[in-house]
């Protein structure tokens, strides 16, 4: 489930007012209030942003722009590639693109949308690990960068098959726009920063807009009756149905991007034979798992019956073996395939689609089949 961070004293988004208004049941996250749940409930508030539009606060992520020295921003780009295995120099002006930072192991440090905006490029990081993301770019680029925390600005996320039709109203230039196109855009007369792109595997937006005003911009659109504020309850199981990874659970220190079925995320130019490939941090023990295979794999599960199984519980090959031979890092009731659901890591050799594991739950042993992810269709606009 949610990781919650217990850190006192909480501090609170620029939307807070707005939660509690809106009958917000708020609790510790990443060290913030955050709502986890509205009068609505988990249920209505997934489903209604799987057929309408929800609205998310996720200002507790970290916003940072990256500005070049030069002024060059190929420069800005090839110097954070010494921290990630992404192609930032390739990123076209108004694009944004999914990376990682990665350790001297090949492990995940945190994962991270990088955006080019022209003239720097901007940031956005996990909410548990923005200090340590910034303490990295500092310590690492320097040299070539000024690293400048935009700790002024929230961040919205609207998200669903209605966004479009909303955010239209306040912002002409949104239908245009295609998935992972960002920039500079205005809504509702506020200068903000659009990125069509997301964490529920809809259509939708995130907005990052200057903290003063947005709690203005959110109750402009909470307005329409299409959008309902959804909280961190049902955008942990959104999240989940789309296959997509919460840090820490899914992927962390431990796991390479190879293991965490995220190959994709790096291109071919960073790998053997590549343009540019390696020199970034744990190069080494990525770049092989290429060709020769991780030994461990994140796969999508799906239990047989009506039980969740929740993060942490074992995997075994068979029903009646003492060796465990993985685990599930994700897991929950997915209320659009109306079933449960999970992802977890298995041996590469025992990874393949259509395989069945067994899982302990309450001293007996519950089947899941290893599934393709995402478990729900995405519904990007490309």
């Amino acid at each position: 489930m949610l990781a919650r961070d217990e850190q006192s004293p909480l501090k609170r988004t620029p939307l807070h007012a707005v939660h509690l208004a809106s009958g917000g049941k708020m609790v510790p996250f990443a060290g913030y209030d955050m709502p986890v749940q509205y009068a609505t409930g988990v249920l209505r508030e997934h489903l209604h942003t799987r057929a309408n539009a929800g609205l998310f606060d996720v200002s507790h992520m970290g916003q940072i722009a990256l500005r070049p020295k030069s002024g060059k921003l190929e420069d800005a780009a090839l110097a954070l590639e010494r921290l990630v295995p992404q192609d930032i120099l390739a990123i076209p002006a108004s694009r944004q693109r999914y990376a990682q930072f990665t350790n001297g192991t090949g492990g995940i440090l945190d994962d991270l949308m990088v955006a080019n905006f022209g003239s720097y490029l901007f940031l956005v990081v996990n909410a548990a690990c923005k200090a340590e993301d910034e303490a990295l770019l500092r310590a690492n680029l320097s040299d070539a960068c000024v690293v400048e925390p935009l700790g002024d600005r929230a961040l919205i996320a609207l998200q669903g098959p209605k966004a479009e039709s909303v955010l239209a109203k306040l912002c002409a230039d949104a239908p245009a726009m295609r998935f992972m196109d960002a920039g500079p855009r205005r809504v509702g007369g506020i200068e903000c920063y659009v990125s069509r792109s997301g964490y529920t595997g809809e259509d939708g937006f995130e907005i990052s807009v200057p903290a003063e005003r947005a709690e203005e911009l959110a109750k402009a659109l909470l307005a329409n009756s299409d959008v309902l504020p959804i909280g961190l309850g049902a955008r942990d199981s959104l999240r989940l149905e789309a296959g997509l990874c919460l840090y820490g659970h899914d992927i962390d220190t431990t796991t390479t991007p190879v293991e965490g079925a995220l190959e994709w995320s790096i291109q071919k130019s960073r790998r053997h034979g590549g343009t540019r490939a390696g020199g970034f941090p744990g190069a080494d023990a990525i770049l092989p798992q290429f060709e020769q295979g991780a030994p461990r794999r994140r796969v999508g599960l799906r239990p047989e019956g009506r039980a969740p199984v929740r993060e942490g519980a074992v995997l075994f090959a068979d029903a009646a073996s003492s060796e465990p031979i993985g685990a599930v890092t994700s897991g929950g009731f997915g209320p659009s395939v109306n079933a449960p659901v999970a992802m977890g890591y298995l041996p590469s050799s025992q990874a393949a689609s259509g395989g069945l594991v067994f899982a302990e739950l309450r001293g007996q042993r519950l089947p899941l089949r290893i599934a393709p992810m995402p478990f729900v269709p995405n519904t990007y606009k490309r």
